[in-house]
């Protein structure tokens, strides 16, 4: 290639590259977000298939709609209202989700069951392939999620496994998919045994989770599993044992419900909305920027994303508020963490796969400590009881004596999660931080604790972190950038980028041993 044509495409380059006019080097960008569009049609076609199977049933329910109304219009689509009034006692809300709701539930033989007489107290389990009744289903104008349990030894030829709990399964399907930067994105294996029934459906193991991704009426769906790839244990779920239970949900899957809302439009990137003042004193190194020899034995960098995924209320309830690493900022001479500027510890050295990670394994999330009491406090503050609250109007994700709290929103320009670590379970449980409950924005749901499989298991604070829903299910993201922006909010300032930090003669040179990271945040895998 000749010198002029090189020059040619350089240039061209350096223009495609560029940030846009008026671009600064520490603007935020919103996340961009694409919207499926749902083959309503063929809904109508396979509810009338699964109905055909018992006359008696399907003659109840008016497949052919009023033609001069909108198809948003439910009078388009009675079939869909008679399905979800008979299924929506059940699963509260299936009406709610702009996309067809599929569950191992069969509306059908429920129905045929009521119709012959039998009492409305008679378990609903025998409709759901032996499934119990769901953990959690929360449906919303993107989307819906449900999760679903198989007790030990339930169900007809399933195989013995050594697992002593039982195994909860996670379907999610949504309207909106979060466009990411994805190197591991769209891979897996095909699966033989559902291929008729699903004919694009992929098994992959990822973030601690074994997948099947599937796209069915236009709409993607994902049915996944926490296990590990490991040898089988009483207490521990190897994904081999799982897979068996995964494909008895995905066989016994029936559409149960949802209704057609207005179409979509892509939800494209744009800057970030920050306060014009700036503050006085915060400061922040830039995201990605995370302590040098912090990211493990490969020397692995941060992940470096100035994506502002939501406008969040910002998770502890008072400034100052100081964003650090627990696990290594101690270990420089003099530091200290409860001072500016803030800095990123995503994909911090852990044994927790995170597909956005250089090495897919590291911290999943952001740690924050609140600041300690002002000396001429007179709101009789007490250092243990500075509080954590709700960052958004959403619904909680969390089984008894589980030490995570997930806060779900699921709006018409949103699918994302929040999590929170290391608040003390007992205390959450015995405040009804359970799974559906609704919780508002800025609402106090505990305190900033210790707590990492025991009292005094970590060091006081909390662990923040963000998962947003895409064609490989849920995933991790950095939430640094997104604490940033919620941070000037709270205090009304926007902040001064400083950095990046000074080589590895000023910083950590090392990580910590693998038995020490493992104990350090043991728990922080939790997340789908």
């Amino acid at each position: 290639m000749n010198r002029k044509v090189v020059s040619f495409i350089s240039c061209w380059l350096a223009v495609l590259l560029s940030p846009p006019p008026g671009a600064h080097a520490d603007e935020f960008r919103t996340p961009s977000i694409s919207a499926m569009r749902v083959e309503w049609r063929a809904v109508l076609d396979q509810l009338r298939q699964e109905m055909s199977a018992r006359p008696a049933i399907a003659s109840n329910f008016t497949f052919a709609g009023q033609r001069r109304v909108p198809a948003t219009d439910p009078r388009a689509t009675p079939a869909l209202v008679q399905l979800n009034a008979v299924t929506s006692p059940l699963f509260p809300g299936i009406a709610r989700s702009p996309i067809p709701v599929l569950l191992p539930f069969d509306p059908a033989s429920y129905l045929d069951a009521r119709q012959s007489g039998a009492p409305d107290s008679l378990s609903v389990v025998r409709y759901q392939a032996d499934f119990r009744p769901a953990d959690i289903f929360h449906a919303g104008a993107s989307g819906y999620d449900a999760v679903f349990s198989l007790d030990p030894g339930a169900g007809d030829g399933m195989p013995p496994r050594t697992f002593a709990k039982p195994v909860e399964v996670q379907i999610s399907g949504s309207i909106l998919v979060y466009d990411l930067a994805d190197r591991l994105g769209g891979k897996g294996e095909p699966v033989k045994t559902l291929a008729a029934q699903f004919p694009d459906i992929r098994r992959f193991i990822r973030e601690g989770y074994v997948r099947y991704a599937f796209t069915r009426f236009g709409i993607p769906y994902v049915v996944s599993i926490q296990c590990l790839d490991s040898t089988p244990r009483p207490k521990r779920l190897a994904c081999r044992e799982a897979y068996p239970v995964a494909e008895r949900f995905l066989k016994a899957l029936h559409i149960a419900g949802g209704q057609p809302s207005r179409s979509r439009s892509d939800i494209a990137s744009d800057i970030a909305e920050r306060p014009a003042a700036a503050s006085a004193d915060f400061t922040y190194r830039p995201s990605g920027d995370i302590i040098a020899g912090s990211g493990g034995h490969r020397q692995q960098s941060g992940h470096a994303d100035f994506t502002v995924y939501s406008q969040i209320r910002f998770p502890l309830e008072k400034a100052p508020a100081f964003a650090h690493s627990q696990s290594f900022a101690r270990r420089k001479a003099g530091a200290t963490v409860d001072v500016y500027p803030w800095q990123d510890n995503f994909c911090e050295a852990r044994s927790f796969e995170v597909g956005q990670c250089t090495s897919g394994f590291g911290h999943q999330g952001q740690d924050v400590r609140p600041g300690a009491c002002p000396a001429d406090s007179k709101e009789g503050c007490d250092p243990k009881q500075q509080g954590v609250v709700a960052v958004r109007d959403s619904i909680v994700i969390r089984s008894p004596q589980q030490q995570a709290a997930t806060l779900q929103i699921n709006t018409r320009t949103e699918h994302i999660r929040f999590r929170y670590m290391h608040m003390n379970p007992a205390a959450m449980d015995a405040d009804g931080l359970l799974n559906g409950r609704r919780v508002s924005e800025g609402e106090k749901i505990g305190v900033v604790s210790n707590y990492l499989d025991h009292p005094n298991g970590t060091s006081r604070h909390l662990h923040f972190d963000v998962q947003v829903f895409t064609r490989d299910g849920w995933l991790w993201v950095n939430p640094y950038t997104t604490l940033v922006s919620a941070y000037e909010r709270l205090i009304r300032g926007r902040g001064r980028e400083i950095g990046p930090e000074p080589g590895p003669a000023a910083a950590v040179a090392h990580a910590l041993p693998d038995d020490v990271v493992h104990r350090i945040d043991t728990q922080e895998g939790g997340g789908n």
